[in-house]
């Protein structure tokens, strides 16, 4: 049986290559994923054809072919559907500023693959026409079984020629479930501060994918132990000052990664990178907010709002889209309101501003309020969940009795402009407004009831 299974489309491009005389491998991540039995959507390839000759070899092979990466020796390609790179053999230098790769193409896989950011991703298989050989000088199989994640060369100089390496373990940690290696850990530790050099841009994406991988506590334990998010997310692990107001866990920095634990355990529809981030932050404007009380308990007040400004400002940083912006400060924002219900008192018109300020992030609150439940107090975490539970059903019955998810005020612009005999500009903003509160506190209104109310407030504005 073979050990790493290969797509029919790696030996049709081996093939290829093999024609022109070129060797041909498949490599990294394409390896170790078909090793662990993973779906392989994107193959790599390394070759000892100069980037020009790759080039023209595909494009009278494949479907589409793309060379935005030639300068560095890579050329794209898609066949039936099938994402296709290769590269010319690699023996980086690097300027050792900016880590922009002084570009030197190599003659052997071995030189290539020692240049490789982790012996899991140092395999390779070399593709011929008699058949496959399975090529791993830095033991990475091994390494892989062993779950121990680990540098094919000395970890600092690996991290030196590309600071991102080091956030990039962290990923693998989330990813794979991988252990680094004492060395590696130390290595980042020392060298945490180099990711000053890596683009935020770069930053955010190996952000987003730990998050989302299946062990992202991990991940960000590993980041906050060694310094790293001291240099990226210096709120995460500035949380570990503030002890949370129950005196139950060792830190906020402890509880917002058991919150976000729980979020997870309540994604219904796979991985959610806005409700894992708002998990991870919502306590963030804690330390900020921290005082000690004259009966001797602490408290944050505000931290919400404090929380969402710090966090708009971090994922802003990070170069993160203006809609996960929005939305992850939006629940940072929100994530208190529940608590206002007590055991139940809310009004229609407090149930129906929720709804309004949640907008479509509402089934994501839900699953943050549920989650920033952390308490050991069976009972007390009892009441709490019985207590959204109420809300989430006051929520349904007025959904259904007044459409909740499209409030409006019961007259539209139009209809203020004609009633008022004003033109438009800001006084039919002002009007609107009005009519928006008064449905929000009580509901839908008659269409009499509306123009009535309309006609008192512009009488009492002095407008018409």
């Amino acid at each position: 049986m073979e050990m790493v299974k290969v797509p029919p489309v790696a030996d049709e491009i081996a093939a290829v290559f093999a024609a022109a005389g070129h060797s041909l491998f498949l490599v990294g991540g394409s390896v170790r994923d078909a090793l662990l039995r993973r779906d392989v959507t994107d193959l790599d390839f390394t070759t000892d054809a100069r980037p020009e000759v790759v080039k023209a070899l595909l494009d009278g092979w494949a479907d589409a072919t793309w060379d935005t990466g030639i300068a560095f020796g890579t050329v794209g390609a898609r066949k039936r559907g099938d994402t296709i790179e290769v590269t010319t053999f690699r023996a980086d230098a690097y300027d050792g500023v900016s880590r922009n790769p002084v570009v030197a193409f190599g003659d052997t896989i071995e030189g290539d693959l020692v240049r490789r950011d982790f012996t899991v991703n140092a395999m390779a298989v070399e593709l011929t026409v008699e058949g496959h050989r399975f090529v791993d000088p830095h033991n990475g199989l091994a390494a892989l079984a062993s779950g121990s994640l680990d540098t094919p060369g000395p970890p600092e100089v690996s991290f030196g020629d590309d600071p991102l390496r080091m956030l990039r373990a962290a990923r693998f940690v989330s990813q794979l479930g991988l252990t680094p290696a004492p060395r590696v850990v130390t290595a980042m530790t020392e060298m945490a501060g180099q990711l000053a050099r890596i683009t935020r841009e770069r930053v955010q994406v190996e952000i987003s994918k730990l998050i989302l991988g299946k062990h992202p506590r991990r991940a960000i334990e590993l980041m906050v132990d060694t310094g790293l998010a001291q240099e990226v997310m210096p709120e995460v692990p500035a949380m570990r000052l503030a002890i949370d107001e129950h005196m139950q866990h060792k830190d906020v920095y402890t509880h917002s990664l058991v919150v976000m634990e729980q979020a997870i355990g309540r994604e219904t529809d796979g991985p959610d990178l806005v409700l894992r981030l708002a998990a991870l932050l919502h306590d963030i404007g804690k330390p900020d907010t921290r005082r000690k009380e004259p009966d001797g308990r602490v408290s944050f007040h505000h931290h919400e709002v404090v929380g969402a400004k710090m966090t708009r400002r971090r994922l802003r940083e990070l170069r993160y889209s203006k809609a996960i912006v929005d939305d992850v400060s939006q629940l940072v924002f929100l994530h208190l309101r529940f608590h206002g219900y007590g055991t139940g008192e809310w009004t229609d018109s407090a149930v129906r501003r929720y709804v309004a300020d949640a907008g479509p992030l509402l089934e994501r609150l839900h699953k943050l309020v549920r989650s920033d439940s952390t308490t050991r107090n069976r009972r007390r975490a009892a009441a709490l969940q019985r207590s959204y539970d109420s809300l989430e059903e006051r929520i349904a019955a007025l959904r259904e009795q007044e459409a909740l998810d499209a409030i409006r005020p019961d007259l539209d612009g139009n209809a203020i402009m004609e009633l008022l005999g004003i033109p438009p500009g800001p006084l039919v903003g002002k009007a609107y407004k009005h009519l928006l509160a008064l449905r929000m506190e009580r509901g839908p209104l008659t269409h009499d009831e509306a123009e009535a109310e309309l006609k008192a407030w512009a009488e009492a504005n002095g407008i018409g």
